[in-house]
């Protein structure tokens, strides 16, 4: 597995004390910016948020511009960087016939988890309609002629003059990052994490002996949903060895991945059951709650490992994936 400098995993920052520091980042995300939404005043949608919606429409309906509205404001996570993962529930309609071209099954199923970047692939108009959207929401976009990705389109059956309208559910929005609340810790002899603005950490790991057991520090507490070890969890997170201070695995060049934790070490596991999501958590493992004297891809034998594990949501458990 490929090697990254300390040099790099420590990003150049200097943080002093125990405790994470990030550097200035704004958190919030304003809806109210809406992009002008005249086009859509005479489409209607209406049913619950939890099944396929009704829309009414005047054919042929046209736009010339790629135009969203709030039918429903969820209160939940929000959508703030493209990156992030997402569940949706989608309808498209055609503006010439208004009729249902597409519909995902409504079924309660979460496990079609992707970034609103890959769902900009095939409608980049999604980006600025579901920027900053909750949890919950359910939004209405008009959708002019070529903003869908030709081949699907052409799937659609959409002609290339064709305006559409899609109504997009938001059913479940995983965080970009821990946000939960700064933590203090007290210790000697202890890696120090820095963050960058997108959350990125780096680990400062001292010139000491490692410890003999494991420890855990809590270095943001998040107020979501408790970790049990039941669903597999999704995570962002850096690993690197104590003795070489080169980090052997990360995430945060890629999607967060979806980890069991019966499949990790009994350190990583006993560190994150408890824990709840949007905390951040800094984990050493001695060799004996880790991979002991069995050398681990490019982890060698009787390693004591490092890791910071930002929790950003649960995932739906495989067994109830599917609701007939």
């Amino acid at each position: 597995m490929r090697k990254i400098p300390a040099s790099v995993a420590i990003l150049g920052l200097v943080c002093v004390g125990l405790v994470g520091c990030s550097l200035p980042g704004s958190t919030t995300c304003d809806r109210s910016d809406e992009a002008d939404s005249t086009g859509l005043s005479g489409v209607t949608v209406s049913g619950m948020t939890d099944q396929v919606p009704k829309v009414g429409l005047y054919t042929p309906f046209r736009s010339t511009s790629t135009q969203f509205e709030d039918v429903a404001v969820g209160d939940g996570t929000q959508i703030t960087t493209d990156s992030q993962l997402i569940v949706l529930d989608l309808s498209i309609t055609s503006g010439t016939t208004g009729d249902t071209l597409f519909a995902t099954a409504y079924d309660g199923d979460l496990s079609g988890v992707a970034s609103l970047s890959q769902w900009m692939q095939v409608v980049p108009g999604f980006e600025d309609a579901l920027m900053c959207a909750g949890e919950g929401s359910r939004v209405v976009v008009a959708l002019p002629p070529g903003a869908i990705e030709p081949t699907t389109a052409a799937s659609l059956a959409l002609g290339g003059d064709d305006s559409a309208i899609a109504v997009i559910d938001v059913r479940k929005v995983y965080l970009s990052k821990a946000d939960g609340a700064n933590q203090f810790n007290v210790g000697n002899g202890i890696p120090t994490v820095v963050r960058a603005s997108d959350g990125r950490p780096g680990i400062i790991v001292p010139d000491a002996q490692p410890p003999t057991e494991l420890v855990v520090q809590t270095l943001k507490k998040g107020t979501g949903a408790e970790v049990t070890g039941d669903a597999p969890v999704r995570l962002h997170y850096t690993g690197l060895t104590w003795a070489d201070r080169t980090v052997f695995d990360t995430t945060w060049d890629a999607d967060p991945k979806s980890i069991a934790l019966d499949t990790t070490p009994d350190g990583f596991q006993t560190a994150l059951k408890g824990q709840t999501v949007g905390s951040q958590v800094l984990v050493v493992i001695p060799p004996d709650e880790g991979y002991g004297d069995q050398p681990q891809g490019g982890i060698p034998a009787d390693s004591t490992l490092v890791f910071v594990v930002d929790i950003l949501g649960i995932d739906q458990p495989a067994a109830t994936a599917h609701v007939d």
